[in-house]
């Protein structure tokens, strides 16, 4: 699964727990239920995307339809 711009960080965390330490990096809340794109400006969003599936080891590449 790909971490994408419409979950929370409450929710990534919660199954990534490794991904702590980029939202600490960004100062963004843990615990907030609000999606990325709504805490975090365009700009900003790629580059935490990137980031936080780096973390994670997943990518475009390693998700696969319906799952």
């Amino acid at each position: 699964m790909v971490i994408q711009s419409n979950m929370s960080p409450e929710r990534i965390i919660n199954a990534w727990g490794e991904t702590a330490v980029v939202f600490k990096k960004y100062i963004l809340p843990m615990h907030s239920k609000q999606s990325l794109e709504t805490l975090v400006g365009n700009e900003l969003l790629v580059s935490l995307l990137q980031e936080l599936n780096s973390v994670v080891g997943s990518s475009s590449v390693t998700c696969i339809e319906g799952g």
